[in-house]
């Protein structure tokens, strides 16, 4: 298992070497700027790299994959331009594995089971709408789900993608009845407090674009009492 090896100024990084660095995103983090002009976790990183190895000037950063603001968990970046053409290539071919948990309070309609849908995104609305059949404009999206733990009163779901769709776990599982504790968007009755969905990104596995041995990393979860009961 991970674990955070720098924490500074709420940054946790729970991997890093001399090509890539993978972070644990808070909830509310943007990965990337926006219109919203808040200070995205790419500047943040690369503020975290200059401060600690004294580096002049730009700092080098390519930012690999995204997660939705109010989702947690793992995000990797590439610190050299050998190795973002390479990362970005692995994601392309769907070689790097990518493992979701799910806090849901509607049990799913079976205990493990493959979700094919066809999404369509709304851009006024910024959300994702999931169909039994392809329509105009829609993307495949496939995902595979099993129940790993019951808790009082919650189902922790893991996930795993074969697509990456806008919104595609939250949008998927709310069309079987089950959407993401918190996820006011697609269903859900109530806010967390923190403004956060119960989607991690727990799991992150592929083949180092540099020294090509596997790698295999995984997200603490956030501090909460449901999310602790997981464990």
């Amino acid at each position: 298992m991970s674990k955070i090896i720098s924490n500074k100024d709420n940054l946790q990084v729970i991997y890093e070497d001399n090509h890539i660095i993978v972070v644990n995103k808070r909830a509310g983090d943007i990965v990337q700027g926006d219109k919203t002009g808040d200070k995205p976790l790419s500047d943040v990183v690369k503020e975290y790299i200059a401060k600690k190895y004294k580096k002049p000037g730009n700092v080098y950063l390519g930012v690999v994959h995204r997660l939705d603001r109010p989702t947690t968990g793992i995000v990797l970046f590439s610190k050299t331009s050998k190795a973002l053409p390479r990362l970005n290539k692995l994601f392309a071919e769907k070689k790097a594995n990518k493992t979701y948990w799910a806090l849901v309070k509607n049990q799913p309609p079976k205990n493990r089971d493959t979700l094919i849908n066809w999404l369509k995104k709304n851009p006024k609305n910024n959300k994702s709408t999931a169909y039994k059949k392809e329509i105009e404009n829609s993307k495949k999206a496939i995902l595979h789900y099993e129940i790993i733990k019951q808790l009082d009163n919650y189902l922790l779901l893991e996930v795993n993608l074969e697509t990456g769709r806008h919104h595609q776990i939250r949008s998927q599982l709310s069309s079987i009845g089950s959407p993401i504790k918190g996820d006011l968007k697609y269903g859900f009755d109530r806010s967390n407090k923190d403004g956060s969905i119960s989607l991690h990104a727990r799991k992150l596995e592929f083949i180092h674009p540099v020294k090509k041995e596997p790698i295999s990393i995984i997200a603490p979860l956030p501090k909460d009492p449901v999310w602790d009961a997981c464990l």
